[in-house]
């Protein structure tokens, strides 16, 4: 009796619906306590339950486990999960695509990244559909690739020599909303991670960047990369952005000296047409802070759900009208600077999108303090802290610091240099835990 009452009082309970789904799946997954979640979108008379992209993420949690057990009702409103082992291995996934119910393979990328290093084997896994186009609400290959990747190997995941480091690689680009990309994501299995001290921002020493273009005009890529250096190079010299373009017809254009992602031997993307910019800012401490944007495909906003795209085959005689109301590339390009700048000006040592990651990454370390210096916390980082805090039982200690970029409340030094153009009183978060000493168990010892 006991021991079924403990059973049941070890299982995460939540009855606001789908709120951080993939955070909680991949906390019950890390921390081996089952899952129910209630009353998810109950109120939604028209389409109440789970989204398809939501039941293609746990099908995809299914493939990377053994012995998962997933219940969901019949209306699709309530949800059991009882996590497996993670096993890895080599796995193919395609992700849905629609202006409806598709989301890009860098959302199921942002849950699969904290499991990646824990399975039984190296993981291999290949995702097909929208890469490109849909920034203002999950991430694309290219960010995931400068900003979540160089966090793994701080951790110490592929950095012993013996084992290659995560990488991340298009092959094909496919903008919103038909897709038909394709992303190839390798990660190396770990026994343990190492303990993270990342509270040293530096200067900012070199920019770069990649300008993606899918059947549009080629010179449009170029545009968004002239506007984006025209702000740039206002505070320093070595800024370098490259122009990835793609065509229709099987053939890529390069341009800025090429790209620093693959592309498939047949070269062409998906059939949607996209414009969309990543930037990357790096200091002298190895901090990796980015930023990215992508032109809307919805002349009313990227969140309109009544798929009145420009592109639309339906709406081929309001094309003039819808064009006039798109964005410019050069509008495009100063905006994804201006991103840029505020991730650097918040003084973080990841940017905003990485907060929630970094955090959880940091409660599996061993047990030993991890640190790590971040900018305003975002409002899906402050949930996540309350959810460790149940998971894991992990409480951070968060210490306000007065423009401190080495942790010296004193410390007034400008990320530029010293011109002083950059304003003081910017206020970070040092943020250090206890990690709980996650190891990988289903790994060989040797």
């Amino acid at each position: 009796m006991s021991s079924s009452s403990n059973k049941a009082s070890r299982t995460l309970k939540y009855a606001d619906g789908a709120t951080q789904f993939r955070l909680r799946l991949v906390t019950s997954l890390l921390s081996s306590r089952p899952l129910l979640l209630r009353n998810i979108r109950s109120d939604d008379l028209d389409a109440p339950g789970l989204r398809e992209h939501e039941a293609s993420f746990l099908r995809l949690l299914d493939r990377m486990t053994n012995g998962t057990r997933i219940e969901i009702n019949a209306t699709g409103t309530q949800l059991r999960f009882k996590p497996g082992v993670l096993l890895g291995g080599d796995i193919e996934h395609d992700c849905p695509v629609g202006s409806n119910g598709g989301r890009s393979v860098g959302w199921f990328l942002e849950g699969v990244f904290p499991l990646a290093a824990f399975g039984k084997e190296p993981l291999r896994l290949t995702l097909t559909g929208i890469t490109d186009g849909t920034s203002d609400v999950d991430p694309s290959p290219d960010y995931l690739s400068s900003s979540f990747v160089p966090l793994m190997i701080k951790l110490g995941i592929g950095d012993d020599g013996d084992h290659p480091p995560p990488s991340l690689t298009v092959r094909k680009r496919g903008a919103a909303p038909a897709g038909g990309g394709v992303v190839e994501f390798s990660c190396p299995i770990v026994k343990e991670l190492r303990p993270l001290d990342h509270v040293d921002f530096g200067k900012v020493k070199r920019i770069r960047g990649t300008a993606v273009s899918c059947r549009i005009p080629p010179s449009s890529a170029a545009r968004v990369a002239h506007s984006a250096k025209g702000v740039m190079h206002r505070l320093l010299p070595d800024v370098w952005i490259h122009t990835d373009v793609h065509s229709g017809s099987g053939r890529k254009r390069k341009g800025g000296g090429g790209v620093g992602v693959g592309d498939d031997s047949a070269g062409g993307c998906g059939p949607s047409p996209g414009l969309g910019v990543m930037l990357t800012a790096t200091t002298t401490e190895g901090v990796c802070l980015s930023s990215e944007c992508s032109m809307n495909h919805n002349v009313k906003g990227s969140n309109n759900e009544g798929g009145d795209s420009f592109y639309d085959a339906d709406d081929r005689e309001e094309e003039p009208l819808q064009r006039k109301q798109m964005e410019l590339p050069e509008d495009l390009g100063r905006r994804s600077a201006a991103l840029l700048l505020h991730e650097i000006h918040a003084g973080g040592c990841v940017d905003a999108g990485c907060q929630s990651f970094a955090l959880l990454m940091m409660c599996l370390t061993p047990e030993d303090v991890s640190r790590i210096r971040l900018g305003p916390l975002s409002p899906y980082a402050v949930v996540g802290l309350r959810l460790y805090k149940e998971a894991f039982g992990v409480e951070f200690k968060l210490r306000v610091v007065q423009e401190g970029r080495s942790g010296s409340e004193e410390d007034g030094e400008d990320a530029f240099g010293d011109d002083g153009r950059r304003s003081r009183g910017q206020k970070t978060v040092v943020c250090s835990c206890l990690g709980i000493g996650y190891r990988n168990m289903a790994r060989a010892s040797t």
